[in-house]
């Protein structure tokens, strides 16, 4: 079980690293999004500062996984991330949906093998 615990963290680090990375560096091509989706994004962009606080949280979320140092703290900074993801594809592109759940699915893995880490936060 930890060898499959592993590969989720890694893999789950591995997928906020590079589409935080692309968020700055754009080296994958975006796909055409439904017209709500653009619109959300472009009021993100139009902020000058969000996208880029969402695609370094990613990065730092995601290298921190790799690493395997304060992985808790990687998985509480990339929740809120991973929530507005699932209800992103949801509610404006369901095209990426089965993706977004599949991310959630490994979040929660992950965190319910470190849940002593996060058993304060509920006392």
């Amino acid at each position: 079980m930890k060898t499959v615990l592993l590969i989720l963290r890694l893999l789950l680090g591995l997928v906020f690293l590079v589409f935080g990375l692309n968020g700055f560096l754009h080296f994958i091509p975006n796909l055409p999004m439904p017209s709500p989706a653009m619109s959300f994004f472009g009021a993100l962009a139009a902020t000058g500062y969000m996208l880029k606080l969402v695609f370094a949280t990613q990065v730092v979320g995601g290298v921190l996984l790799l690493i395997g140092v304060a992985v808790p703290f990687a998985l509480t900074i990339l929740a809120p991330v991973i929530v507005n993801i699932f209800f992103f594809h949801l509610y404006l592109a369901p095209g990426g949906l089965p993706i977004a759940i599949v991310v959630c699915l490994i979040e929660i893995i992950v965190a319910w093998s470190r849940r002593a880490s996060f058993a304060p936060l509920f006392a």
